[in-house]
């Protein structure tokens, strides 16, 4: 999951989880949106420290030419 996707996630729940007033049979939309932004924030999070540790993978500081 890359960072664009977990800040869609987020924005979708926060939008199912604050700003929608509707009610569904079965299914509580405040819960939904809550689960889209906990599993965006940690998709978020593992995608930076993904990220920077992509960094320091396969780096050649110091190398000579002959």
């Amino acid at each position: 999951m890359g960072i664009g996707t977990s800040l869609v996630l987020i924005a979708a729940g926060a939008i199912l989880r604050y700003a929608v007033h509707a009610s569904v049979s079965g299914v509580s939309l405040h819960v939904v949106g809550l689960i889209l932004i906990v599993v965006g924030a940690v998709g978020l999070v593992l995608s930076v420290i993904w990220m920077l540790s992509a960094r320091h993978r396969g780096v050649i500081v110091d190398r000579d030419v002959y």
